[in-house]
């Protein structure tokens, strides 16, 4: 044998089943579910920009009070809502859209009081999203 040359490989007499995987029943495609679970930043690098409408987001922690029941109630009827995290890391977050600034308006009301609350435009934060984007939101209301 030269020096340079590889060493022998033995060929194996069979060829192992490709089939064999403990999981075998799973989709290769994601669900719809799992695809709407996405954050925002993951679904963009992977999939692109969705052709989206212009959105405003508040992004919310739980907190102590009677107004809790009635802020995740009426965070549930915006047009997305999510909850992230649990236990003391839980945080509920309701996407609005132009058309619904009242409801908007509404529950900052109730949520925009604590620091920890996030205004997000187009699920990015932005400066200024309270002292300035929200107000023109409510130019919105007739």
């Amino acid at each position: 044998m030269a020096s340079n040359t590889d060493p022998p490989v033995p060929v194996p007499d069979y060829r192992p089943v490709e089939r064999f995987w403990p999981y075998v029943d799973l989709p290769e495609q994601p669900s719809d579910e799992e695809l709407a679970a996405l954050s925002p930043e993951l679904s963009e690098a992977l999939f692109g920009t969705p052709p989206l409408p212009f959105s405003v987001t508040l992004d919310f922690p739980a907190f102590e009070g009677p107004e809790y029941a009635r802020a995740i109630e009426m965070a549930r009827a915006s047009a997305e809502y999510r909850e992230i995290g649990t236990g003391d890391r839980l945080r509920h977050r309701a996407r609005f859209y132009p058309h619904d600034a009242v409801r908007l308006r509404a529950l900052f009301e109730l949520v925009g009081r604590f620091d920890a609350t996030e205004v997000l435009i187009d699920d990015r934060p932005v400066p200024y999203a309270r002292e300035l984007w929200l107000p023109l939101i409510w130019f919105l209301i007739r």
